[in-house]
């Protein structure tokens, strides 16, 4: 396997970084104008348009829209009928990410002022939030838990779950981890039809206030467009981690770190910084050993060889450097004492830290969620959390004595805009 190595002292470094990094979505002029004409038709016609792309894309014959929701029992059973193993695990994760994110949960506050005058923020959760899960081959019911737990946290009134089932094909564990989760209701439709008829409601489907979730193509192209109508999570791009590693950690656990975002698809990126020139052999070699062993040994040979990477810094500090310039979605802090090094990591989705602190736990079980920032959008957004279910509006209650006080201000201001009804509002409560 011919991974890409790289070295901070060559010439052309920056170059070559600037190289690998680059990812930007090709239009796909067809696929644009295709979810486009989906989301005008399920906006115009509803149920009769989700109906039909649904009988059309999933192949199900479908008597009328009220065949779209599961019944709960249905959940409930798939939830009673795992095996023990997979329903102890489930419930574990799902106690695990619960309380973490109860830990964000934003309390409502106020405060008076010199003059009386109250102000604050009061914190209220969105009513209805859908959940985009994907059907057929990508079933994850990891994600469910990932978005349903923190909506329910935040105080969520009612969640919505879509999820495609090709040719009638459920996946029992993510009806079970819906059932685990309180998710309200579960309509079986996919595609950016699932999006459109979330976005904008149909007689049966009810309108929601916020679409999370991973998708395809498609999916990921109807929630940017029907971004304004309701909120959105975020436009993930492929998975990434960025390992940084003293040389000191086992190059195998190295080796299989990087494997387990590689194997996602072959545009996952996963790259390794390491002072120490001897531990990037290592891990190439080992690299070459254990990839005859992964099922998905394809996809991750393709993701290594295309956007992968074995870098040589001088040093940790260069490591730390770097590491925010790339703001990887995953970082590993492979050292012994991570703590001496957190402080420099300004950006990235989410830091593991320690030798035995492997990226994979955060994607089931350890707690913090895994729908995390990609494309170095790091930089300036955060993880999938408990304040994404939540908003806040402003609280102003302005006293007598703050009225005369603050009236002289606003009007004041208001006549220099040119805006005279603004400022005599103000001014009518002076004096009074």
């Amino acid at each position: 396997m011919n991974i890409t190595r790289l070295s901070s002292r060559q010439a052309d470094f920056d170059a070559r970084l600037n190289k690998l990094l680059a990812f930007e979505e090709t239009a796909d002029e067809k696929l644009e104008a295709t979810v486009a004409a989906i989301l005008a038709d399920v906006k115009k016609r509803g149920d009769a348009a989700v109906l039909e792309y649904t009988r059309k894309f999933d192949r199900m014959p479908l008597a009328d829209a009220a065949a779209l929701e599961l019944p709960r029992a249905e959940l409930k059973t798939a939830f009673e009928g795992l095996p023990a193993d997979q329903r102890s695990a489930l419930e574990q994760a799902a106690q695990r990410v619960t309380s973490y994110h109860q830990k964000q949960v934003q309390a409502s506050w106020n405060y008076l002022d010199d003059d009386g005058t109250m102000l604050g923020q009061q914190v209220t959760p969105l009513d209805r939030v859908g959940l985009y899960v994907p059907g057929g081959k990508a079933a994850y019911p990891s994600s469910v838990l990932m978005n349903a737990l923190p909506a329910k946290v935040a105080g969520v009134s009612e969640l919505i779950m879509v999820v495609p089932t090709p040719d009638g094909v459920k996946n029992q564990l993510v009806l079970a981890a819906a059932y685990l989760s309180g998710v309200d209701r579960v309509f079986t439709i996919g595609g950016a039809q699932a999006v459109a008829a979330l976005a904008y409601g149909t007689e049966t489907i009810p309108r929601v206030d916020k679409i999370v979730g991973p998708g395809n193509a498609y999916v990921a192209s109807a929630k940017r467009r029907v971004f304004g109508v309701c909120g959105i999570d975020m436009i993930a791009g492929p998975s990434e981690i960025l390992v940084i590693c003293d040389g000191k950690t086992a190059p195998d656990w190295v080796t299989m770190d990087l494997f387990s975002q590689a194997e996602h698809d072959e545009l996952a990126q996963a790259i390794l910084l390491s002072p120490d020139a001897d531990f990037i052999d290592a891990v190439a070699a080992s690299a070459n050993k254990l990839l005859e062993k992964m099922p998905r040994k394809a996809i991750i040979k393709t993701a290594l060889e295309s956007r992968g990477a074995l870098i040589h810094v001088s040093d940790m500090d260069e490591a730390c450097r770097i590491s925010n310039r790339i703001a990887p979605e995953h970082l590993e802090l492979s050292v012994g004492d991570p703590k001496v090094w957190l402080p420099k990591l300004r950006h990235a989705g989410a830091i593991f830290m320690g030798r035995y602190t492997s990226e994979s736990l955060g994607d089931y079980c350890a707690g913090p969620n895994h729908v995390l920032p990609t494309s170095g959008t790091a930089r300036f957004s955060s993880p999938l959390g408990v304040y994404d279910f939540q908003k806040r509006s402003s609280l102003i209650q302005v006293s007598p004595q703050g009225a005369q006080k603050l009236g002289e201000i606003a009007s004041i201001l208001a006549f220099g805009e040119g805006l005279q009804a603004h400022a005599q509002s103000a001014l009518y409560r002076k004096g009074h």
